[in-house]
């Protein structure tokens, strides 16, 4: 029974907040300068006062601000977001055509920053006053400094003509050789210098946060007395003092989640890489409100899934956690 109550719980607040994010989100698209219609009528090739009128028709524009507000929850209530004014598709056909690139870069880029930023704070934290711990903070204040565009374009200045190794742009190549397998070495040589891009600044954060972590829980009784029970080093560190300096990392996983698709719009604006941070960028530019609604309504669904992720992640990590729920 406390099971359902919190699954009940959880579940109504996933509603709760979804609906605030689309109203919010509506209004402040809404809000924001310049006429859709005018845009659409340049698109056509002319801006007539009747042109004008007519797609405000057509795309329910003319309507109050509330009347319009209305139409589109109730459209979201029935698994439409709507048609996008630039690209002449549904929303949820154009998202979903661009979720799966988007979702590559972004966990591939966690993945990296959160195993090579917490190994190297283990490494770190083993012997804290060490050249090689230095070194290591130094590689992670220099990474945490440096802005993800910036970043991403001294990437491209070097691979593109210093050090040509890596693709610059796009997801895969066009004069790629047949077969599954090529195919996904061709998209994981395009992905390389992206994620390096991503995952940098996050690399450097969870680097400082499992180094303090790990010198904590170092110091604790248990660590001291796992070794005097003469085990191995690479035990006490990675089995016994990892697990539970493992619990901030996490929290600090779930909370920048978001943030990395944040930083995924400029990554992929930068590479060209065909996912939803370059949908949105056009979006903003094309000014299509509700292609831009409905990135923003993915965007926050996936960062909820990514907290009750966290969440259960906290149970294999701590059962203890498991059972106070």
């Amino acid at each position: 029974m406390p099971r359902i109550k919190s699954i009940a719980k959880r579940s109504l607040n996933i509603v709760v907040l979804l609906s605030a994010v689309l109203i919010l989100n509506f209004f402040l698209l809404h809000l924001a300068p310049g006429d859709p219609a005018e845009v659409i009528a340049g698109d056509m090739g002319g801006a007539t006062l009747e042109l004008l009128a007519e797609i405000r028709t057509l795309y329910g524009l003319d309507l109050p601000l509330h009347e319009q507000l209305g139409n589109y929850l109730s459209r979201v209530i029935q698994g439409d977001l709507g048609y996008s004014y630039s690209y002449n598709l549904p929303v949820t056909e154009l998202i979903l055509g661009r979720l799966f690139p988007t979702l590559l870069l972004v966990l591939s880029a966690m993945f990296l920053s959160i195993t090579v930023g917490t190994l190297m704070g283990v490494l770190s934290a083993r012997k804290p006053n060490s050249l090689f711990s230095h070194v290591l903070t130094f590689v992670s204040l220099a990474g945490y400094s440096a802005p993800v565009f910036w970043s991403g374009i001294m990437l491209l200045i070097v691979f593109a003509s210093i050090w040509p190794i890596f693709p610059v742009s796009g997801m895969q190549d066009i004069f790629r050789d047949p077969g599954i397998i090529n195919n996904i070495l061709d998209i994981a040589v395009h992905l390389v210098l992206p994620v390096i891009t991503l995952s940098m600044i996050y690399l450097a954060q969870y680097s400082r946060l499992s180094r303090v972590s790990m010198m904590d829980v170092l110091g604790s009784d248990y660590i001291r007395t796992a070794r005097a029970k003469g085990l191995s080093e690479t035990t006490v560190l990675f089995k016994h003092a990892l697990r539970n300096a493992a619990l901030p990392v996490i929290t600090m996983a779930g909370l920048q989640f978001s943030n990395l698709f944040a930083g995924a719009v400029l990554v992929e604006t930068v590479f060209n890489w065909p996912g939803m941070g370059s949908l949105a960028f056009e979006s903003i530019l094309r000014r299509d409100s509700p292609t831009m609604l409905g990135i923003l309504f993915f965007s926050s669904l996936i960062v909820i899934m990514a907290n009750l992720l966290t969440d259960f992640a906290y149970g294999l990590v701590d059962p203890r956690i498991q059972k106070k729920d």
